[in-house]
């Protein structure tokens, strides 16, 4: 991806969001307990293939891990993205 995505975690909402071109890119969470449900990812259309959904999935990842918590890809996107990318399977609740 050739531009620098300043992702912004907004804990209060539980997402993970960029604003590209002006539109809006997130990554909704909910906490159970020690568990981050992922919930949804949501790219616009006219961004997608830049790879903006990976990054906010990466970034809510190293999140988790950084706080112990385990992860259950509610999400179609997220559970392609963990089963892409085994360094993150060690979350998986």
């Amino acid at each position: 991806m050739s531009t620098e995505l300043n992702i912004v975690h907004r804990p209060d909402i539980g997402r993970f969001e960029a604003t590209v071109d002006g539109l809006r890119c997130e990554a909704d969470y909910q906490l159970n307990g020690d568990t981050m449900l992922m919930t949804h990812t949501g790219v616009p259309s006219e961004l997608g293939g830049r790879g903006i959904a990976g990054e906010l999935v990466k970034t809510a990842l190293t999140w988790a891990r950084e706080q112990g918590l385990r992860v259950r890809p509610l999400c179609s996107y997220v559970e392609a993205y963990m089963r892409r990318h085994p360094e993150w399977q060690d979350l998986r609740a």
